[in-house]
């Protein structure tokens, strides 16, 4: 009787020691947050910068942080979600569409994501399947958004197919390796980098307008 108990306990602590990854998160974004259009503005093509560009531009990389722990927490299936977020997202941003306020939308989504982490560890015997349709609507608009701000900096030079598998790569590896680090972990772990996260998203966004 006192097993279950002691269990939930201990999935809802958030021990000081559990607070490091939501402060490096939130570190990343302070550091960055006064030029978030310098990471979006890479130039030159080809596969190496590519590569960088989601790795640089810090809304990217928490984005696909984010898509990673929404994976392991929810569904493999919205990893999919994700990629086909991206291509409708690049196809759109490549052939010049936007969006008002992109930057802004763009951190926000972050937080949309983490949501979604912080849902699921808070109703752990909900039906995986249940909401993983608007799960994965919520995924690849976020993704989308993130994927337009990607073609408008693509360079249009010979070297842009190479850039756009080089900014996959760098996606995949990302997304995909942060799912297969922490399905692997307590589910605390993926709770803590929401909460990171989320924090981290609303800083991002509201950052120029309280700057």
């Amino acid at each position: 009787m006192n097993a279950p108990l002691h269990t939930n306990a201990r999935t809802s602590r958030l021990p000081l020691r559990g607070l490091a990854p939501m402060v490096a998160i939130v570190a990343l974004a302070v550091v960055i947050s006064g030029q978030p259009a310098a990471a979006h503005g890479i130039s030159g093509g080809g596969l190496g910068s590519g590569f960088l560009h989601p790795l640089l531009g810090s809304d990217h990389l928490l984005l696909l942080l984010g898509v990673g722990a929404a994976a392991a927490s929810l569904s493999a299936q919205l990893l999919l979600w994700g990629l086909a977020g991206a291509l409708a997202g690049g196809l759109y941003g490549g052939l010049g569409g936007g969006l008002p306020a992109a930057e802004v939308l763009a951190a926000l989504a972050i937080t949309a994501v983490a949501a979604l982490v912080l849902r699921s560890q808070s109703s752990p015997t909900t039906n995986a399947n249940a909401g993983l349709g608007l799960a994965g609507s919520v995924i690849a608009t976020a993704v989308a958004i993130h994927a337009m701000l990607h073609g408008q900096a693509v360079p249009t030079e010979i070297g842009a197919s190479s850039w756009w598998i080089g900014a996959l790569a760098a996606s995949t590896l990302v997304a995909g390796g942060s799912y297969l680090v922490l399905r692997k972990q307590a589910a605390i772990w993926s709770q803590r980098l929401a909460l990171g996260l989320a924090l981290a998203g609303g800083l991002l966004a509201f950052a120029p307008v309280l700057g």
